[in-house]
């Protein structure tokens, strides 16, 4: 995980550099600066620098990966992932919920505040769908 932490400094780097450049660029002979692709680097920027920072301070933490050791072997990085659900309806009504939320401003905003509260539903179902039937703790 250094790595990658170092990767998302890098491009925090980067796209900061990426800003003064295309302000510079794009800076017209009355000194205005196109405002919408220079906030959408430094926001970029930002949020590399945001993950950068986490993964950092996460790295301190924890024990070393095998993919942090320059010697290390396939077979290290072996073993179980996580518990990863077969089937589930969940992500289904969310989108269909989300879809529902979206129509709001096209046809009236009372659709988006009934999608609102469909969506508590739907997201509860989705977070709590292992504490029911044969999966209750």
């Amino acid at each position: 995980m250094k790595v990658q932490s170092k990767l998302f400094l890098w491009m925090a780097v980067f796209f900061f550099a990426l800003s003064g450049v295309y302000a510079f660029a794009t800076m017209t002979s009355d000194r205005h600066i196109e405002p919408i692709g220079l906030t959408v680097f430094i926001l970029t920027g930002l949020m590399c620098a945001m993950i950068f920072g986490y993964m950092a301070v996460t790295t301190r933490h924890m024990d070393d990966h095998p993919e942090d050791d320059r010697d290390g072997e396939i077979v290290q990085g072996a073993g179980q992932l996580g518990f990863f659900p077969p089937t589930s309806i969940w992500p289904f009504w969310c989108a269909l919920v989300l879809a529902v939320m979206l129509l709001g401003p096209v046809f009236g905003w009372w659709i988006t505040i009934l999608g609102g509260a469909l969506g508590v539903w739907a997201v509860c179902g989705w977070c709590y769908e292992f504490y029911v039937g044969e999966y209750r703790h």
